[in-house]
This record gives structure tokens, sequence and C-alpha cells, in this order.
């Protein structure tokens, strides 16, 4: 083995003992590469003009994406649902209607969950609001600990896998570069990227058989335990007056109106993930501004103008209205905007007297930024491993298998299960899928089942023992009875019902190609 091949491979394990040691992520990826690339450097196994290339890398990355511009977007959006209290209405209500069923208040978690997965995506604020909220009442209602504990950390994390995602984001972005440098090498020097839409649609099928796997394994439980998850008795009508049916009505329709527009547009075509993400953010504004109290009217009619406007630009190419003059169309859209932009300036006056807009600004800014100086120090490592020959040692590794393609990726599979205990998603993503995947794309392997069995298999770092943060985020709030190996044991179960469903997808790759192929037309 070649001095070049064994520094590839100390950079590799350097930076994965760092990170199990907790250092920072980013600095790890950047000082990691750095030291290892002076290390060859003096042994002239390194070129460090190599280096030169940085600057054009973090500026083509972080400040010239436009895909990536929908990450704060997201990021913003969720936090702003969360300070609207969105999950807190939707727990009581679905609880209310389903709590009377043996099971109910289990399956109203996996139901909240869905929704916000498809609406905030944020992992941390699902689990703990759900942790604040349902786990005091479960507990109360005799549920067993291990079973509503599991359930909470499992509803809470499937903001990873259902669309839209920060996960599917930044995987898409590392997908699509390693599927065009795969086919560079094929001699395809004009592929058609992989788009995050496309990551989008290819998870919504497996995101929702995800659901289905925790719902029936609540009512199977439910049937043959029923002292682990008794029913709950509920009056016919809420707090309010209103009956279960209508309370749950009010607080579900604004949220999967705006799942609708978000989602239903870049599905669609509509929109591109930047732009519906920015769509959800005015979205999320309205909501919270709805629950911050005041008038009404001017942000209902602010929200219905933004659906009425998707539904226009489906229709006419408002981008012309410049150059065509106005017509009744753009003379339409010039009026929905208005109406957006008032209800807008009054939605985010309520917010910044209630505080709740400084709030949403600074977190949004702390998790953007971690999320861009990661991306940075994944690049400056993507480019040392490269230039120590660790893509070809990857390479001749995984093809020398035997099995071929499986057994390449499922090799892969299970390093990243097993790192998942150890890493989260982030670090794993930044560094070990632009290391792996192009070599995997390379045997024909279709990019968008790649993405999502990998974004399915990620998932999984945020439930398994003992660094899962997932467990972490319920640990922080749950009562003093409620002790850590509870919460460890407890979510066994659904980890292995994760694996399922990988499984599941390994056996059935249309699953994740189909609703793609089907919106694409091809």
């Amino acid at each position: 083995m070649i001095l070049a091949d064994i520094l590839a491979i100390g950079l590799f394990l350097v930076t994965i003992a760092s990170l199990m040691a907790g250092y920072p992520v980013a600095f790890t990826l950047a000082g990691a590469s750095l030291f290892m690339a002076g290390v060859g450097w003096a042994f002239g196994a390194f070129d460090l003009s190599l280096l030169g290339a940085i600057p054009s890398r973090i500026f083509g990355v972080a400040m010239w994406n436009e895909t990536l511009l929908a990450v704060p977007l997201f990021i913003f959006m969720g936090i702003m649902l969360e300070k609207s209290r969105v999950a807190e209405d939707l727990l009581t209500s679905m609880g209310q209607l389903f709590g009377k069923l043996r099971g109910g208040l289990g399956i109203s978690v996996f139901i909240v969950g869905a929704l916000l997965a498809a609406s905030t995506g944020i992992v941390g604020a699902a689990v703990v609001t759900m942790g604040l909220m349902a786990l005091p009442t479960m507990l109360n209602r005799g549920y067993d600990p291990r079973l509503a504990a599991g359930s909470i950390c499992a509803a809470g994390t499937l903001g990873q896998i259902i669309p839209p995602s920060i996960v599917l984001i930044i995987l898409a972005e590392q997908v699509s570069n390693a599927y065009v440098a795969a086919q560079s090498l094929k001699g395809n020097w004009s592929p058609e990227p992989v788009a995050v839409g496309d990551l989008f649609a290819g998870a919504l099928i497996p995101g929702l058989i995800l659901v289905g796997l925790y719902i029936l394994y609540q009512i199977f439980i439910a049937f043959f335990k029923p002292e682990s998850s008794p029913a709950v008795p509920m009056s016919p009508k809420t707090e309010q007056g209103r009956s279960p049916a209508g309370a749950l009505l009010r607080s579900l329709l604004p949220p999967v109106l705006l799942i609708i527009a978000v989602l239903g547009s870049i599905l669609m075509g509509i929109a591109t993930p930047t732009e519906a993400a920015s769509v959800g953010a005015v979205g999320a504004i309205l909501l919270a501004a709805l629950r911050a109290g005041g008038r009404t009217l001017p942000i209902y009619s602010s929200g219905g103008a933004i659906l009425l406007l998707l539904l226009l630009a489906n229709i006419i190419d408002l981008k012309r209205i410049a150059v065509d003059g106005v017509t009744a169309g753009a003379g339409l859209a010039l009026l929905l905007i208005a109406i957006i932009v008032a209800g807008l300036a009054l939605a985010l006056l309520r917010l910044t007297r209630s505080g709740i807009l400084r709030e949403v600004y600074r977190a949004t800014m702390e998790m953007t930024a971690m999320v861009f100086v990661i991306l940075i120090g994944a690049t400056i490592f993507s480019l040392v491993f490269r230039g120590l020959g660790g893509d070809e040692l990857v390479y001749d590794f995984l093809t020398n298998l035997p099995g071929g393609r499986f057994g390449a990726l499922l090799v892969v599979m299970i390093v990243i299960f097993i790192l998942g205990f150890f890493l989260d998603f982030v670090e794993i993503t930044f560094v070990v899928v632009p290391v792996v995947a192009p070599v995997l794309l390379l045997m024909d392997i279709s990019p968008i089942w790649l993405g999502i069995m990998i974004a399915l298999n990620l998932q999984t770092s945020f439930l398994t023992p003992p660094f899962g943060f997932a467990l972490f985020y319920l640990r922080g709030v749950a009562p003093p009875e409620i002790t850590t190996g509870i919460i460890y044991r407890g979510v066994i179960p659904f980890v292995v019902l994760q694996l399922v469903a990988l499984g599941l997808l390994a056996a059935f790759p249309a699953l994740a190609t189909w609703l793609p192929a089907l919106l694409s037309g091809t």
C-alpha cells in the first residue's frame, strides 16, 4: 500500500475519531484535512496547489448555489411554526379524536409527527414539543413508559425522511455532485443533475410507509397487550365548546394548506424548492401571526392570495408581466401580491411586538451558520481526500467486493448504520456520502433510489443508542421516572421497523423511483 493510500485512510479514521471525541464537526473536517495535506506534502504524497481550489469551491457551494438557499428558508419556516404552537393544537385535537380507541394516543402521536415533519422538518423541536405535551398525558393514562418514549422519539424523527426535509436538500446536493462526477468518468459530460424535487418525490412514499409501519405496530401492541396502551375516555366537547372533529379541522387546516402550497408546488413543477421555501416562510409567518391574536381577516386574505397566486403561476408566465404589459392575468397577479404584502406587513408587526420574530431570526441564523460552516469543512475534506487518491482506493475496495453492486451497497448501508450509533446525520452526510456515492453510482444504481436509501438509513442515527439525538432531546424534557434506559429500550422496536422499511425499499426500488418518474413524465 502506497503512502498516499495510508494517508487517505488515516484522514478518514482521524476525522471519525475526532468527531466521536466531541470536537466541532466543521473544524474537525477542515483541521484534519489540512493536517493530513501538510503531512502528505512533507512526504511528497500531496500537491499543495490543489488547495488553491478551496476559495472557488467555497464560493460555488456556499454563495452561488441557488438550491442551498432553500436551507435557511426551510429552517426559518420550521422554527416559526414551532414558536406558533402548531404542534400543541394538533396534539390536543388528535388526542380528543383518537384517544377513545385503544392505542389512540399513540396513533395520534405518529399522525402529528408526520404532519410536523411535512411542515417543520426540525427533529429537535418535534421531539421536545411532543415530549412536553404528549408524554405526561400518555403516562397519566396508563401507557407503557417504554412504548410512550419510543413512540415520541420515532415520530419526532420523521422530519428527516418526509419532505420538505433539510436532510434531503443537503443529501440531494451531495448525490447530485456524485452523480455528475460518476457520469463524467463514463464520458457523459452533460448529465441531468439530481434535483431536490426528485428526492422530495422519491421520499414521499417510503416516508408514508414508515408512518404506516409505526401505526401498525401501535395497533398490534394495543391488541395483544391492551394494558400497554389503554383507551382514554374523552368528553364530546373540547374546552372551547367545539366538537373534537371541529377542533381538529380548525387546527389541521392551516398547516395542511401550507404543506400543499410548499410541497405541492415543488412536486407539480410550479416552483423550485427555493421558491417554495420562500412561500413556506411567508405562510409560517402568517400562521404565527394568527396565533398571536388580533384581526384575522387580513391574515386569512393574505394566505388565500398565496394559494391563488400559485395557481395563477401555473396558468400564465408571471415573469413576463414587465415585458407584455398589464394584462388581465397580470393585473390579478399584482392585486394578489398587494394583498400578500399587506397581510405580511401586519403579521411581521405583530410578531415583532410579541418578541417572537427576534427569537426566530436568531435561531435561524445559528442553525444556518452551523450547516454552511460544516459544508465548507466538508468541501475541504473532500478535496484533500481526493488529492490523496482516496476516491480510487474506495472504488477498488467496493468494486472488488463479492456480490457486485449489491454487495457494495450492502457494505455501505451497514457502515452508515454503524456510524449512526456515534455520529449524527450531518457528519455522515458530509464525510461518508461524498466518498462512497460516486463509486456506487458508477455501478448503474439509480441516484434517486440511492439517495432515499441513504436518507432512510441516516434517520436511524437519531434513534440508535448511545448518541441518538432524539434520545437526548426527549431525556431533557422527560419526567424523572423516565430513565435513559427506558428510552433506549423503547426505541429498539422502532429502529427495527426502520430497518424493515429500508429492506422494503431495497427490495422494491420503485417505491422511490416511481413518483419522480411519473411527475417528470419519463
